[in-house]
């Protein structure tokens, strides 16, 4: 378990990240959201100790990062956005020195290397040089040093940056694969890549953490819900006067396409009103052009979390706290939501490179 409290870093009057606080319990894949300059290596760098905070604390298991670096670190592998590799070593001669660093036993390195290696699928090429590898057989490289110790924790800063899709989808079976048996925290500004791969999601803006939780969890403190989204073959006006007719069937919007055509837009309830929708348009000879569920997904929680409310910096004031932040967030929801015209069916209005030593080599 990793607890960070109250995590900052200021380079001379910049905040970099400011009062970041939040709990990476054991046995979860977390992902660390946002945008490029948000402060995700920053907070990388300092959970991991190799970046000291301007105040705050980290507590990996039960060490103290700071006042006991070398216990709280051997807990903890760690991949840098750009892998520490040294490239005129063999994948084998590196991964070497890095168990003889991480203080593996002499007489176990050899089989634990190789089992790392089968792990990673870097066998093939564990005696080829680094620097002759591709970019994505290097990333390999820089997850196997994580895991070299078998840590209980591994934290990976942009693991598939760079990468060509296939690269991409192999580098994402691994993580998967090593979240089975560790916790493993990643960042990324990728909302795909942490909507696969992580049961658990914090997002970071302007260095402030303004979000945590399952996406579930985080769509329902946002205010964020399915919706069914139909298309329909007439004017806006004549499109409330049907949805009228369907009785109070909870929050609706409506979007003008084009003269003769308008999106409907119904946040979804526990009851399916799709075939009552369908008849009651047949009914006024008004034809559905389409008809499609909306799942609320990962980009609907990222940008309306990321998106400042309009009261965010009234009178200077900032909110550094997850709990004070979503109110203002879910209030932007509530008006974003409203496109045209918004309203309930009843008609009513809504507001709603260095030294290259060589280990190993026989």
């Amino acid at each position: 378990m990793i607890t960070v409290k109250n995590l900052t870093k200021f380079y001379g009057d910049f905040p970099a990240v400011t009062d970041v606080s939040f709990n990476i319990e054991d046995g979860h894949v977390y992902g660390l959201l946002g945008v490029n300059g948000a402060g995700k290596t920053t907070t990388m760098n300092m959970i991991c100790g190799s970046l000291a905070p301007s105040s705050g604390s980290v507590r990996i298991g039960s060490y103290d990062l700071f006042a006991e670096p070398e216990k709280a670190k051997a807990l903890i592998g760690y991949l840098p956005e750009i892998p520490p590799l040294y490239p005129d070593m063999t994948v084998n001669e590196f991964l070497y020195f890095i168990a003889e660093a991480r203080r593996v036993k002499k007489s176990e390195i050899g089989s634990h290397i190789e089992r790392i290696n089968e792990k990673t699928g870097l066998t093939d090429v564990s005696e080829k040089l680094i620097k002759n590898l591709s970019k994505g057989y290097r990333q390999r490289v820089g997850i196997a040093q994580a895991i070299v110790g078998d840590p209980e924790t591994v934290i990976l800063d942009e693991p598939t940056v760079g990468l060509d899709p296939r690269q991409i989808s192999e580098i994402r079976a691994l993580i998967r694969e090593l979240g089975r048996t560790r916790t493993v925290l990643i960042s990324s500004h990728i909302l795909s890549e942490i909507s696969e791969l992580c049961d658990r999601i914090l997002i970071i803006s302007e260095g402030k953490l303004i979000a945590s939780g399952t996406q579930s969890e985080l769509c329902e403190a946002l205010g964020i819900s399915d919706r069914l989204v139909l298309n329909v073959k007439a004017p806006v006006k004549r499109a409330i006067e049907v949805m009228k007719g369907l009785g109070r069937i909870g929050k609706v919007s409506f979007d003008e396409i084009s003269d003769s055509v308008c999106e409907i837009s119904i946040v979804a309830g526990e009851r399916d009103i799709r075939e009552d929708i369908f008849f009651a348009f047949a009914s006024a000879k008004l034809p559905i052009i389409s008809m499609e569920m909306k799942h609320s997904s990962l980009e609907d929680i990222f940008m309306i979390a990321t998106t400042p409310s309009e009261d965010s910096h009234k009178d200077g004031e900032d909110s550094d706290q997850v709990s004070d932040s979503i109110p203002s967030i879910s209030s932007f929801f509530r008006s974003a939501s409203v496109k045209k015209e918004s309203r309930d069916s009843d008609g009513e209005d809504d507001d709603d490179e260095g030294y290259k030593p060589l280990f190993g080599r026989k």
